[in-house]
């Protein structure tokens, strides 16, 4: 399965680290956080993989070209940042009207990708992507997701003060080649993934809940975090 990994972001919540490498190259326990996200989908058997930059991006032309990933992977530089939806259109063709992943390479997951991609060919017959999420121990931090008894997402709260549950969207989904040819076809001022196309699609998405690690580290505490995690703890 293809995987569109989005990873063009400034990272200015983790400053001083990012005013010299992207957020994406960050190192966790000595390995940047881009190698991690593309050792797991390999392991999973997912890919080719394109990847969208902007800020310091030619340190991440840089990494690619000595990677073990550098003939599976494209980088898709962008001088102007486009947002989360509006990369994803400006795109879909990469993936060839097959479904495909689209992540945020921007937090550290260890998440079992095979029973995602799994679970999603085992979805609802009516929804159109499925969305990764975890249990979080911040929840007013996070996107929060509200289910039905057949784990289908009935309701958002986006960083709410007293959210009213703990399950996380961790802003990895797999999106149906429906839903892809829907967005070739209808995206007019569609820059935001999160805000313009996720509730649009209330009760057509397919909630899997990982219990591996998966750690937004957009903040010194959450990244010390990451890098503080035992063998136990993964």
């Amino acid at each position: 399965m293809k995987a569109l990994l989005l990873a063009a972001g400034f990272g200015t919540r983790l400053r001083p680290l990012t005013d010299t490498v992207p957020k994406c190259l960050v190192p966790i326990k000595g390995q940047p956080l881009l190698d991690i996200w593309l050792h797991q989908l390999d392991d999973a058997g997912c890919g080719p993989f394109l990847i969208n930059t902007h800020y310091k991006s030619e340190q991440v032309d840089t990494y690619l070209a000595t990677s073990a990933y550098r003939t599976r992977a494209t980088l898709a530089y962008e001088p102007v940042l486009l947002g989360t939806a509006a990369t994803l259109i400006a795109h879909l063709d990469f993936f060839d009207g097959e479904d495909g992943l689209l992540i945020h390479a921007d937090n550290y997951c260890l998440a079992d990708f095979g029973a995602f991609i799994q679970a999603h060919r085992e979805r609802p017959a009516h929804c159109l992507m499925s969305m990764m999420t975890f249990r979080t121990d911040n929840p007013s931090s996070c996107g929060i997701v509200t289910l039905d008894e057949n784990n289908i997402v009935v309701g958002f709260e986006e960083k709410q003060e007293n959210p009213s549950g703990n399950l996380a969207n961790g802003a990895i989904y797999i999106l149906s080649a429906e839903l892809l040819k829907n967005l070739k076809q209808g995206n007019s001022g569609i820059t935001d993934f999160s805000t313009q196309v996720l509730p649009t699609l209330l009760k057509r998405i397919y909630a899997h809940e990982t219990s591996a690690q998966l750690i937004d580290i957009g903040t010194p505490t959450a990244y010390a975090k990451a890098n503080n995690l035992t063998a136990h703890d993964t």
